[in-house]
């Protein structure tokens, strides 16, 4: 019984970033160590370091802190980089436990895409209406409302359970079920066995197991499709430092260079811009890549900008793009958004907190809690507060306008984060709709 949907045909060349994700003690350390040793990504000094009473240990080579190994959990974020004859991968070992809700945020805003595991021996997988963990749910609402593109679903630990094929076939109804309603688009639903090895690298050892006929979870990684970038937007850039005197042998005049990464459009001479919060104007004289080499940079790459004329650009300003007709995108002071949050104290209107958008800070004042989104049931519901880990919906006043768009039409434009202005914690991860 395969449970993959098909996808489109992709150019593979570019690295796969994809995160794991899903409930604590599900697997996903293990899962990737296996990834790793199984590509042979993994050299043999590595691997005589995680034995633990002549068992090789295969969590711990993404547990990387003392806190992690003595514990046995995750707690930040990992990333292992490893690749195979058809492609690169950079792998975002994600926390499980609801405490470091955050870590996992962070590593799948920039994801390509999620495996989120499902711990088999967790769930009454003889009950054909099964309910799955609230974190499970949780982690794959938030992925898909962080807009990765690809969801793929394991099911792991199978060969724990007295029937693999009716465990298999009830999750995988249960998950569907579940993503259907939220409507999040599954890539596919495969059932694994990390710590053996089954269906992750290599098929597993009984053919058909599980009712299974279809792709292993690294073959199917390997025809996932990387973000596309925001070329088709107005161009877009968030100043994040300006080298006062540059060293390149080809700026126009000794001009300042502007330094960031394209957030949307296409960086290239020519392109009359307006800066933001100024509104100052000027029109690009030059474009160097990273490497300092003149050429016109995309979205998603580092660029240095220079000016034809020296105006007011500082660290945290955005320079936009300026239509044939005059017109730019517009900043506002009002924001509605959907914000997953993240911090220990709880969410209440009338409370202020810093707004980092790209690299401009700005006060933020939450106005109106307009609801919360009930994870288990789906429904969103009237509330007057967001506990932590919580998501809903909420409206921004800021002290100072914002150019965003929808976090929908561009990742980069409709994110902020919110930061606690006295403890400077992350509070929330804010998705512009």
């Amino acid at each position: 019984m395969s449970q993959t949907n098909s996808t489109a045909p992709n150019d593979t060349q570019t690295a796969l970033k994809f995160i794991t994700c899903g409930s604590v003690d599900d697997g996903k350390s293990t899962l990737i160590g296996r990834l790793l040793v199984d590509s042979k990504a993994v050299l043999q000094d590595h691997l005589a370091g995680v034995q633990r009473q002549g068992e090789t240990d295969l969590a711990l080579l993404t547990d990387g802190l003392s806190a992690e190994r003595e514990q046995g959990i995750t707690i930040d974020v990992a990333y292992r980089y490893f690749s195979t004859e058809d492609r690169k991968f950079i792998i975002g070992d994600a926390p499980g436990h609801e405490q470091y809700t955050r870590n996992m945020v962070t590593a799948a805003s920039s994801a390509d895409a999620a495996v989120v595991l499902v711990d088999a021996t967790k769930l009454q997988w003889q009950d054909p209406a099964l309910a799955l963990l609230p974190q499970t749910r949780r982690h794959s609402l938030l992925v898909n409302l962080l807009r990765v593109p690809s969801i793929v679903f394991a099911v792991n630990k199978l060969d724990a359970v007295e029937d693999s094929a009716v465990a298999f076939k009830h999750i995988a109804a249960a998950l569907s079920a579940f993503a259907a309603e939220a409507g999040i688009p599954v890539k596919a639903t495969v059932p694994v066995s990390a710590l053996k090895g089954w269906n992750v690298v290599d098929t597993a050892a009984e053919a058909g197991w599980c009712g299974y006929q279809g792709p292993t979870l690294l073959q199917i990684l390997e025809k996932l499709p990387v973000t596309a970038a925001d070329t088709s937007l107005p161009f877009a850039f968030p100043v994040q430092w300006v080298e006062k005197f540059s060293s390149s042998a080809d700026t126009s005049q000794g001009r300042r260079v502007f330094w960031g990464r394209v957030a949307t459009g296409l960086a290239q001479p020519g392109q009359r811009v307006k800066v933001l919060p100024s509104g100052q104007s000027a029109v690009i004289a030059q474009v160097l890549s990273h490497v300092r080499q003149p050429k016109d940079v995309p979205a998603g790459h580092g660029a240095g900008i220079a000016l034809d004329r020296e105006v007011d650009v500082s660290r945290g300003d955005w320079l936009l793009a300026v239509q044939d007709d005059g017109s730019s995108l517009e900043p506002s002071r009002e924001i509605r958004a959907t914000v997953a949050w993240l911090d220990d104290e709880t969410l209440v209107a009338g409370r202020v907190y810093w707004a980092l958008h790209g690299h401009r800070w700005v006060k933020a004042k939450v106005k109106r809690i307009v609801h919360r989104l009930n994870i288990n049931t789906l429904a969103e519901e009237d509330a007057n507060q967001l506990e932590p880990n919580a998501i809903g919906h909420i409206e921004l006043a800021l002290q100072e306008p914002l150019a965003t768009l929808p976090y929908g039409v561009s990742r980069a434009l409709g994110s902020l984060v919110l930061v606690d202005t006295a403890t400077h914690k992350t509070s929330g991860a804010v998705l512009v709709g």
